[in-house]
């Protein structure tokens, strides 16, 4: 028997092909993980985050007692080949009260490979920005509204004159806080714990 080699084009739709199984495969690992998440465990993950964030960013503490609403995910798990994508969950606080949960997902394209984790926090300035966000049903950052990504380094402070948005992410790794991180795209969606 003769096998016909493969060609160019035949080879890039292999690749291709396998490269989108392989993103598919993560992203349901990472969300099949993600569904053993009691809502104990979210809340206990979101006190330990944010004791790390007062800790570690100087007017942390002062800048959220004047939010309308913090929704923090302690656990983003992102990873790709080639396609990649990102899961978490986490808890919507206001007035330091858990009173909801929620998941967030997206996907990426383009050159990446690997696995990591982050910690993200979206502060509600306004409570206009945290209603319209409530309300939603699968609210998605840069369509449904633009959230300005704040980073300064680790023992840096947090110059509230300055911020003026009504939505502010932070975004840590083990290092600190993150650079060069976009959540645009991302979406948000409540769900039942």
């Amino acid at each position: 028997m003769r096998f016909k080699q493969v060609g160019v084009r035949e080879r890039k739709l292999i690749i291709f092909s396998l490269t989108i199984f392989m993103a598919l495969h993560i992203i349901i690992f990472l969300s099949s993980e993600s569904y053993a998440v009691t809502a104990r465990e979210i809340n206990v993950g979101v006190d330990v985050t944010l004791k790390n964030f007062y800790k570690n960013v100087k007017g942390a503490k002062e800048y959220l007692k004047t939010a309308k609403g913090v929704l923090v995910f302690p656990s983003v798990y992102k990873a790709g080949f080639g396609i990649g994508g990102e899961y978490g969950e986490g808890a919507l606080q206001i007035g330091g009260k858990t009173v909801e949960y929620y998941s967030t997902i997206a996907g990426s394209f383009g050159f990446q490979l690997g696995a990591q984790k982050k910690t993200l926090i979206l502060v509600f300035t306004q409570k206009e920005a945290l209603k319209v966000f409530r309300e939603s049903n699968g609210w998605k950052a840069g369509v449904d509204g633009s959230v300005a990504l704040i980073t300064v380094g680790i023992g840096g402070s947090i110059d509230t004159t300055n911020i003026k948005d009504p939505i502010v992410a932070f975004a840590f790794d083990q290092k600190g806080l993150m650079y060069n991180l976009t959540i645009e795209g991302s979406k948000f969606s409540k769900i039942k714990k």
